[in-house]
């Protein structure tokens, strides 16, 4: 199903028929009722007399969501209580009334990690360069009662060194609960396709390494909370991201704190709700004053902002393919080549030494390539030694929850403007940060230890696909 797509079901809000929360309707002995649905998309249940009484929609949490397997990839339209922008605002308001009353023990740190992505389709919407977008991000999420604000390119940055690792491993091993091809991990809404679609056939071929969202909610849950002399539930940490999927991937039950009771990442909200808020203050993003980036967790030279090569989605292919040329070959790629194939969603990579091609890697977005590509691998006849996989055509900067104007010109013209962006900034290999030794060292004792393995790694669980929703057992 297309990302952003608008969807109505039982409950108002959800693509699917096996929705384990429909609408509640009251049931009372002797009685016949009926439903009627009027054209606003309201539901009033009709009794015999005529009487009409409107019916209030299920509210759904995420982990309901989780648990249905008849939505796929999308999650906009679910009635999600707490990642929203509302939510962020009721703990500011909080955080304000305890410094109100004099109770400032009872503040939370909040923490804003915002995506490249969402910084750059808010950056193409208010016709603003990359750098004046970030400090008026960081100036309008401080204004708002924010304390820190982070950039996910950091701990991208992670995931990329964890990625190009694991692959390596994965070639050089004959482990079949490991297997190739690896398939990138990054995007949540492929991540969700594949556990509730294909289940046991093919999660062992997803790369283990955590996306960058929820390796900086890992950073600011442990390291930086310790940092700050913070228990991680004093520590209210929200990200940017430009996919609702996002919020999915927060809620998963991997990245929940038992001893505390708190997530990784407690909120998210897309570009196109930052967009929200700004009108709520009643402000444009280009008069907001700007503040100074945030020095901790950021990928910053001087005043330019840092980016990755290899496209808006990370640039997973690029980087693991240049270090796997390195590593296993002794080649040095100083140009990625990418050879479309069926549609401009599709592209492959290969390598060859002395004439024999000895990596294949390929790009697969959007759910039509990904289907295609799932079916080889299921059927072990996949050419590729690696995937990068992102469910959304074009990949992250496209998407569903990114800025949107309404028209459709209008929107390609902005995913244009955005792409621009993306690939001006100056890049820098995963490598080549300074930061990143300090922090294995200090943070996770070593590389290969369990705690990097903890911080930096997850699992997949297949979701059983339920064809009675009252067969779940809560």
């Amino acid at each position: 199903m297309d990302q952003g797509k608008k969807r109505t079901a039982c409950c108002g809000e959800c693509g699917s028929k096996e929705c384990i929360k429909p609408v509640k309707v009251e049931k009372t002995a002797g009685e016949v009722g009926k439903i009627k649905i009027h054209n606003d998309g309201s539901y009033v249940q009709v009794a015999q007399t005529g009487e009409e009484v409107k019916l209030q929609k299920a509210k759904i949490t995420l982990n309901d969501c989780l648990a249905c397997s008849g939505c796929i990839t999308s999650a906009e339209a679910v009635l999600i209580t707490q990642q929203s922008q509302d939510e962020l605002y009721r703990v500011l308001e909080q955080n304000r009334k305890a410094a109100q009353d004099g109770e400032t023990s009872q503040e939370k740190l909040v923490v804003i990690s915002i995506s490249p992505q969402s910084r750059t389709s808010l950056a193409a919407r208010y016709n603003l360069s990359s750098l004046d977008t970030a400090r008026k991000l960081t100036g309008f999420f401080k204004q708002l009662g924010a304390h820190h604000v982070f950039d996910t390119t950091f701990t991208r940055d992670f995931s990329l060194l964890e990625s190009q690792r694991e692959f390596v491993q994965r070639f050089q091993s004959n482990d079949t609960s490991a297997p190739l091809p690896m398939l990138a991990s990054a995007c949540p809404g492929w991540i969700c396709y594949a556990e509730k679609t294909h289940g046991e056939y093919v999660l062992p071929y997803i790369s283990t390494t955590k996306s960058p969202q929820q390796v900086m909610g890992s950073l600011v849950k442990d390291h930086f909370s310790k940092q700050q002399g913070k228990p991680p539930d004093q520590i209210y940490h929200v990200t940017v991201m430009p996919c609702f999927d996002k919020k999915l991937e927060a809620s998963r039950e991997d990245f929940y704190d038992d001893v505390y009771r708190t997530r990784d990442v407690d909120c998210v909200i897309t570009s196109g709700e930052v967009e929200a808020m700004l009108e709520k203050e009643g402000i444009s993003l280009v008069d907001v004053t700007p503040a100074d980036l945030d020095t901790m967790f950021s990928s910053t030279s001087g005043a330019e902002l840092l980016s990755h090569s290899g496209g808006g989605s990370g640039g997973y292919l690029e980087h693991i393919f240049r270090h796997a040329a390195r590593e296993l070959f002794g080649q040095n790629v100083q140009s990625v080549n990418y050879k479309t194939l069926r549609n401009k969603d599709f592209k492959e990579v290969t390598l060859e030494v002395e004439g024999k091609v000895v990596l294949k890697f390929a790009l697969a977005y959007g759910f039509r390539n990904i289907q295609n590509m799932v079916q080889k691998v299921k059927r072990g006849k996949s050419p590729y030694h690696f995937v990068e996989v992102m469910a959304c055509p074009s990949g992250c900067l496209n998407g569903g929850g990114q800025v949107r104007i309404g028209d459709k010109e209008a929107d390609k013209d902005l995913l244009a403007r955005a792409e621009e962006l993306y690939s001006a900034l100056p890049v820098r290999t995963p490598e080549e940060n300074p930061l990143l030794e300090s922090l294995y060292t200090e943070w996770l004792s070593g590389r290969d230890k369990e705690k990097a393995r903890q911080m930096l790694h997850t699992s997949y669980h297949p979701v059983e696909k339920m064809t009675n929703a009252l067969a779940i057992k809560w």
